[in-house]
């Protein structure tokens, strides 16, 4: 029987226990891989910014590469600019990506003593970092509350029925209001796993998937 839009809200323990179950099973998100260790709020901040529009392979490949270049502030400002592109390369809009991550490099040495900010406000100011973003650095890399919202995020709480948003942005503010703050850091990890294994954009693995009794399916036309 359908649930009623709201079945994942009142069953939300159910449900993330569930998820965080399966998410033994399933690849971690690329930019928690750069979590652990020295540095981890700069390497989480800089990998966020390789991840905008690539694959997570790309992503985490490029972000190799370039920490084995330089894994502090300080070092990566001294790179020179053509190196950063083709270390970075073919992540999307790599030459863009390795002109802010470089303004990113000095501002924080210039203005921060090579140190990340732990304020999401501070951080939106850097060239190329967005709400996403500065909630990935703030919520992994400092354990601070905070909900990062990207495409995944986004469009499973809206098929979750949780929110009715147009935007990631929208959607990072509704779950603010909706959501107990004990779910907020785990929220994007546990979805971001689940909406690339599971709950895909198109034709979604309805059948595979052990929370769709909880699932209004909002918007979904077609699942397998």
């Amino acid at each position: 029987m359908m649930r009623k839009p709201n079945g994942i809200l009142k069953n939300l323990p159910v449900v993330l226990k569930i998820l965080r179950a399966e998410a033994r099973g399933w690849k971690p998100p690329v930019v928690g891989t750069f979590a652990e260790g020295e540095n981890a709020p700069f390497k989480i901040l800089i990998s966020t910014v390789l991840s905008l529009r690539t694959k997570d392979a790309t992503t985490g490949e490029a972000g190799l590469r370039l920490f084995r270049l330089a894994d502090t502030a300080e070092k990566m400002r001294q790179l020179p600019l053509s190196l950063v592109e083709k270390t970075i390369y073919p992540v999307g809009f790599y030459r863009t990506k390795a002109k802010n991550i470089l303004e990113i490099c000095r501002i924080l040495c210039e203005r921060f003593d090579g140190q990340v900010p732990s304020e999401i406000e501070v951080l939106l100011a850097f060239p190329g970092v967005g709400r996403k973003t500065a909630n990935l650095v703030v919520t992994v890399g400092y354990g601070k509350l905070g909900i990062c919202v990207d495409t995944h995020v986004h469009r499973i709480s809206n098929r979750w029925g949780l929110v009715r948003t147009k935007t990631p942005e929208e959607t990072e503010f509704a779950l603010r209001r909706k959501l107990p703050e004990k779910y907020w850091i785990d929220f994007n990890d546990l979805l971001v796993s689940y909406g690339q294994n599971l709950c895909l954009p198109v034709s979604p693995w309805c059948g595979r998937c052990k929370i769709r009794s909880y699932c209004p399916r909002v918007g979904v036309k077609t699942s397998r």
